[in-house]
């Protein structure tokens, strides 16, 4: 993955001048997080937020989800926010979900959540399934941006790409 440019964000209105944390701060915590919140836009606009787990990798964001509602809003929307557990060392990254159907993509993402996760997850089909998992398809979020802020919302900072390095992330 390229690196993302960093900038302080607009806040309240306007740019608040910060120490930038370098992206390393953040690809750090989006690795280690153990949960992840998705959010999506139902077709009606009502919000659709859910814990997934998931895997940060060179790629993005990979998760899979056995809910019937948040594959039907990725389809027609594939719009989506994910954010870490914590509102201390925030990052929420916002991008796009794409269904992952090679088989290579999904093995990958398998044997990344199974080391992560000590679990023993596989690919069913165009799916991913396990003991107690129904199958449910896997996405990779590429990011547009991402934000994050440490301790006390310090130092906020906004990474981006450009279109051409995104392109690349697919």
């Amino acid at each position: 993955m390229t690196i993302p440019v960093a900038a302080p964000p607009e806040m309240f209105g306007s740019v608040v001048p910060s120490d930038l944390l370098p992206w390393g701060w953040a690809e750090e915590r989006l690795v280690a997080a153990q949960t992840y919140w998705v959010a999506t836009s139902r077709p009606s606009g009502r919000a659709h937020v859910r814990p997934v787990r998931g895997v940060w990798s060179e790629d993005g964001f990979v998760f899979s989800t056995g809910s019937p509602v948040v594959a039907g809003i990725l389809t027609v929307n594939p719009e989506i926010a994910v954010h870490l557990e914590s509102a201390q060392d925030a990052v929420i990254v916002e991008g796009t979900a794409e269904r992952l159907t090679e088989p290579h993509a999904l093995e990958d993402y398998v044997q990344a959540t199974n080391h992560k996760y000590a679990r023993r997850a596989f690919v069913a089909g165009e799916a991913v399934a396990g003991a107690g998992i129904p199958p449910g398809p896997a996405f990779r979020v590429s990011p547009s941006v991402v934000f994050g802020w440490d301790v006390g919302l310090h130092n906020p900072t906004r990474w981006s790409w450009s279109a051409s390095s995104r392109a690349r992330l697919r």
